[in-house]
């Protein structure tokens, strides 16, 4: 079971470290986004990278489109590595739609996780009575009728829009051609779990002290939605970076780092301290 899961996921570990760090990437994207982070850890922790099914280097024989309609599928899997690496009291960083996941993995079974660290999360992309998630519901219903009639036209229009870092084009370049690398029957489907998803809820279920990373221009999840999950996340501390985009992973890897330490190193000394 657990070579299959391992295989599945297409799980790497690095690090010479004992505590468990897990890193889940984006929408669209693999674990080959966490290139510029994953170095400053490796002294310290056991990193535990993957590729969602449908993505990266996984297994695409494993993607059930019933089991992945809902993000709760993806945190099934999360759990399942947790399982097959024995994973206790992990580190979980989730890029955008992953903080979800792993919000999801840790309500379900919390001995897994001690932390949840959330860069550019959101519960709901979706305005709704008050609620800024910083999309129209129309505006949903066309990026997704764009994707189904012209997938790579859609991944050349919004790749700049998500990095939004235009004086560096190769990281928008490297981000379309993630897009573009996955099959669109999958990248459809997640985009609807994602887009269409609200999380709200689950909010204060939260087991676990939660770092949310808000970049100080995202056009994917602004700041409101910051605000918002630290309102509504138990113990959770909200960091407002100088980054600006979806990726400060990619875009702003040092300020990323840098803040992600300063929270670990904290949470450390309120612990053991």
């Amino acid at each position: 079971m657990a070579v299959d899961v391992l295989s599945r996921n297409n799980v790497t570990v690095l690090g010479r470290g004992q505590r468990p760090l897990i890193m889940a990437h984006g929408f669209g994207c693999d674990q080959k986004m966490w290139r510029f982070v994953t170095p400053a850890f490796e002294a310290d922790y056991r990193l535990i990278l993957f590729d969602y099914v449908g993505f990266g280097k996984s297994d695409l024989a494993a993607y059930d489109p019933q089991r992945y309609s809902q993000l709760q599928g993806y945190a099934e899997d999360v759990l399942e590595i947790c399982g097959a690496l024995k994973l206790e009291q992990a580190i979980f960083v989730g890029h955008s739609v992953s903080s979800m996941i792993g919000l999801l993995a840790a309500i379900a079974v919390p001995e897994r996780f001690a932390q949840l660290v959330m860069i550019g999360p959101s519960p709901c992309y979706i305005n709704e009575d008050g609620y800024i998630g910083g999309f129209e519901r129309q505006d949903i219903d066309q990026m997704l009728d764009i994707m189904e009639k012209n997938y790579m036209g859609w991944a050349h229009f919004l790749a700049p829009v998500v990095m939004q870092n235009a004086d560096r084009p190769q990281l928008t370049q490297e981000l379309e051609e993630s897009f573009c690398s996955t099959d669109p029957t999958v990248a459809i489907q997640f985009a609807k779990t994602t887009f269409y998803g609200d999380n709200r809820r689950d909010l204060a279920l939260a087991p676990v002290p939660s770092l949310i990373l808000q970049c100080r221009e995202d056009a994917i999840a602004p700041v409101e939605v910051g605000h918002y999950l630290h309102r509504h996340l138990p113990h959770s501390t909200l960091t407002l970076m100088e980054a600006t985009g979806h990726c400060p992973h990619l875009s702003h890897p040092d300020e990323t780092i840098q803040h992600i330490k300063t929270y670990l190193e904290a949470a450390s000394l309120t612990a053991y301290g």
